[in-house]
């Protein structure tokens, strides 16, 4: 998958989410045990922990929760999309979707949209990333998106403060 970011995350600040900018990043697999497992631990409903039955719902298997594809979703976003020096969290998400099952053995990978980026007028040594996450399966169908914002730390301040320079 490509990025077009300047910086790898290690070395990623507010200003290098540029809008417009769009992000493909992946892949991670989805094992029948970590459904099976996920599921029996927070959604224990039948077609995310019996095989048997959920052949015989309307899904004709074992899917991912959703919740499942979000948490594989955030493993993806936090390992290649956020900064690891500048991230300084999250007030939330919006537009939450889950569009298509996921199923055992699919393999998922994130296309982000950089929606939109506005340096805080309260805190100058921060900003607003607001971004579109679309979660694709191993053939190129969204199966889930969402809407996230972000705060990132400025370069100026931050490696001011730091003490740290680019390389």
């Amino acid at each position: 998958m490509s990025s077009s970011f300047p910086s790898s995350p290690e070395n990623r600040y507010f200003e290098d989410y540029v809008a417009g900018a769009v992000h493909d990043f992946g892949t991670i697999g989805v094992p029948e045990q970590e459904v099976l497992d996920f599921g029996k631990r927070f959604v224990p409903l039948s077609y995310h922990t019996d095989p048997d039955l959920a052949r015989k719902s309307i899904y004709g298997g074992l899917i991912a929760s959703g919740w499942h594809t979000a948490a594989l979703m955030m493993r993806l976003y936090t390992d290649h999309y956020l900064s690891k020096i500048a991230n300084l969290g999250s007030p939330g998400a919006d537009e939450l979707k889950w569009d298509r099952p996921v199923f055992p053995g699919d393999d998922l990978s994130i296309r982000v949209t950089v929606l939109e980026t506005r340096r805080s007028e309260s805190k100058p040594d921060r900003g607003i990333i607001r971004s579109f996450v679309e979660v694709l399966n191993q053939n190129r169908q969204v199966v889930m998106s969402v809407k996230m914002v972000n705060f990132g730390g400025a370069e100026k301040v931050s490696r001011r403060n730091s003490g740290n320079s680019r390389n």
